[in-house]
């Protein structure tokens, strides 16, 4: 099927699918930052419109590449869920600027990485990866179930009406995902949204003001919300951030390139990840977040044996073209609070599943291994549960200690290296390889 000639219609809508596949992905992200950083349902439309065409411009960047940049594989670019809880901890503080501040250095300190990740792999071993994977989850997890009850500061929070639609939502998804196959089971959360929307309507819950009030066509502002701003705290955040979604692409491409039939080198690594760099910069101007490979659609082209990266530049196409269009958008932001924590339940929840399963291959006869996930993922969920604890540091100190995920990734990284060092067996056992294997066992 890969060396099938492919006609422009047939390459459109296998474009689109990957677009389907990603977009409730992809519109999740700025859909559960906007209200806690407190960006207005009008700010959000415009966040989803450059969440969309950032999308594009990375994907595009790292499918048809240069000489010097792109992995030139079929490889879909979003915004990754790693940035959640580490920009709603910035934005609180130093709001939208700051992120996007933090976002462009972070972007700069990836494009010049690359040229040494190859290196910095062995530092990150599966205990760590593991370990970083379950912080994340269990970390958004409290995002879910406040989206669930309404949203935090709704006059309607914990309501019957929200609890049910959230768990409408859920359960849902769980029925077609078990039952679905193929396409529509790529698709299940995006579904479960869109139905659980239509049931809230019935209920009266559903505000369609923003789609009417929406323009049809906005093109897009650099720093739209305003000149970026850069504090210490929120850069070394994001950095560690962008590091880790540097070993979550280079996951990906392993398995795109298994899946393609095509040996990557460390050369073919650092031209993609200096695309996830120039595209992490890219996007900082237009407003948005860090990107990684988008790992459901590297199992959609599992699926399909459909490796043509022609199919997913017309994907990075369509993806811009709708970024133009803030009616579109809006859509997605019809979408009620308790709807989207229902769905965000398995989406988060899958985090905590996928961790669990890099753990089972990692050595846990070793005392050392049993501390370093011990001690970073304790140390993360009890920053994140009692965050007020390091109100009385100095701000900048503070901003890095109360973040679950980088004190719970730094404890984990320093143990590594203290307890069980950089032997050269796991030095020569990439990271990234076992990524792969997971990924590729996630589209059996």
């Amino acid at each position: 099927m890969k060396s099938e000639k492919i006609s422009a219609w047939k390459m459109f809508l296998l474009g689109f699918q990957h677009v389907c596949v990603m977009y409730g992905g992809a519109v999740a992200v700025p859909l559960i930052v906007a209200s806690a950083i407190g960006l207005s349902q009008q700010q959000l439309v415009y966040l989803i419109s450059f969440d969309l065409f950032t999308c594009g411009v990375a994907s595009l960047l790292q499918v048809a590449g240069g000489k010097h940049i792109g992995i030139k594989l079929p490889a879909l670019m979003g915004v990754s869920f790693v940035v959640v809880q580490p920009v709603i901890a910035i934005g609180s503080i130093y709001s939208i600027q700051g992120v996007i501040g933090a976002v462009l250095v972070s972007g700069i300190v990836v494009t010049i990485a690359a040229q040494f990740f190859s290196k910095i792999l062995k530092y990150f071993p599966p205990v760590i990866t593991a370990s970083v994977v379950l912080i994340i989850g269990v970390s958004l997890m409290p995002v879910a179930i406040n989206n669930a009850a309404g949203g935090a500061g709704s006059k309607d929070f914990g309501s019957i009406t929200n609890l049910s639609l959230a768990l409408f939502t859920l359960v849902f998804f769980i029925i077609l995902n078990t039952l679905a196959r193929g396409y529509l089971k790529a698709i299940s959360i995006l579904v479960s949204m869109i139905v659980g929307t239509v049931v809230a309507a019935f209920f009266g819950v559903v505000d369609f003001t923003q789609v009417k009030e929406a323009s049809w066509f906005h093109m897009v502002q650099p720093f739209f919300f305003g000149m970026p701003t850069f504090q210490w705290s929120s850069i070394i955040t994001m950095t560690i951030v962008a590091i880790i979604i540097m070993v979550e692409s280079t996951g990906s491409f392993f398995a795109l390139g298994e899946v393609s039939n095509r040996k990557l080198t460390d050369h073919d690594i650092k031209k993609g990840l200096r695309a996830e760099g120039i595209g992490a910069v890219i996007s900082g101007v237009f407003n948005n977040f860090n990107h990684s490979a988008f790992a459901q659609n590297v199992g959609l082209v599992a699926i399909t044996g459909i490796t043509n990266r022609f199919v997913i530049m017309n994907a990075g196409i369509i993806l811009i073209v709708l970024g133009l269009f803030p009616k579109v958008a809006a859509i997605a932001v019809i979408i009620p609070k308790a709807v989207l924590g229902g769905a965000m339940v398995p989406m988060f929840g899958m985090l905590i599943s996928t961790a669990l399963r890099m753990m089972a291959k990692v050595d846990f006869t070793k005392p050392s291994n049993q501390m370093i996930v011990a001690v970073g993922v304790g140390l993360a969920i009890g920053t994140h549960a009692v965050e007020h604890a390091f109100d009385e540091l100095p701000k900048t100190v503070g901003m890095l200690v109360k973040n679950g995920v980088i004190i719970g990734t730094f404890a984990a990284f320093i143990l590594n290296i203290v307890l069980n060092g950089v032997n050269k067996a796991a030095a020569e056992e990439r990271p990234e390889m076992d990524q792969t294997n997971h990924t590729l066992e996630q589209t059996v």
